[in-house]
């Protein structure tokens, strides 16, 4: 009875309780990745004023825009639809007047009305807060990108979080039947690689702006890794069951095709 059961480790055969444990972290999975793109889109999508995702946004968000400040940036991109048009022509020209300390109780009441309800330490301590000269002067500078300690946080929560996810993911779609050993391999392998030449090319972009095409492919790769062993495992788990055929095989033992 033990050998049978250990015959049948793949996903077709799945009991409906494991089935549904299974399917459950997926959908939540799958649900997160689509926010986590939307994310993308209205954030680093918008750093050069359009929206969708190019190499353009990638240089804006890491290796900066030398030619404005940060806050001209976002007030032109993410930060748009944030304040009126009048608001955001004020505060842009104040910026480019090099941020007068004479001229601040003109705008305060802007970054008051705007700004304030995220961009203090005690709402989101985790962004730049804007609720004094000395606070706003910081993000007037010119755009110099992604700092250390920016990329370092940022760089340590991607690596542990979306490892995390592929690991389970991974462990689920390693159970799939009717692939290659070196093909499935592969395919469980790929986001860690593509995780790695993405988390690795906003730092070099930060230096070498050239390099913003490796963000994009790095991210690509992935995302397209993460679809293939979704769809898989959930075709597998709830449609494939249902040819009435027995499989009589044991995904985690080795084998050759």
């Amino acid at each position: 009875m033990e050998n049978r059961v250990m015959g049948q480790m793949n996903l077709p055969s799945l009991g409906i309780a494991v089935r549904t444990l299974f399917t459950g972290y997926m959908l939540v999975m799958g649900i997160g990745i689509l926010m986590a793109l939307a994310q993308i889109l209205l954030t680093h999508g918008m750093a050069d004023g359009e929206f969708g995702v190019s190499v353009d946004d990638v240089v804006y968000s890491y290796h900066g825009n030398k030619d404005s400040s940060k806050l001209e940036a976002k007030l032109n991109g993410s930060m748009k639809d944030k304040a009126s048009d009048a608001d955001r022509a004020k505060l842009i020209m104040w910026t480019r007047e090099g941020a007068p300390l004479e001229h601040w109780k003109e705008v305060e009441p802007i970054f008051q009305a705007n700004c304030i309800s995220c961009h203090s330490v005690e709402v989101m301590p985790s962004i730049a807060p804007l609720t004094s000269y000395e606070e706003v002067s910081k993000v007037t500078e010119t755009d110099k990108g992604a700092s250390l300690d920016s990329l370092t946080r940022v760089s340590h929560i991607h690596l542990f979080g979306i490892a995390f996810i592929f690991i389970f993911v991974g462990y689920i779609f390693s159970l799939a039947v009717g692939f290659n050993e070196k093909v499935k391999a592969a395919i469980i392998a790929i986001p860690f690689l593509f995780l790695i030449i993405d988390i690795s090319s906003w730092w070099i972009t930060s230096i070498f702006p050239g390099f913003a095409w490796f963000t994009i492919i790095g991210g690509f790769g992935y995302m397209m890794a993460f679809a293939i062993m979704w769809f898989t495992s959930m075709y597998q788990m709830w449609i494939l069951p249902r040819n009435g055929k027995t499989y009589e095989i044991n995904e985690w033992t080795d084998r050759r095709d």
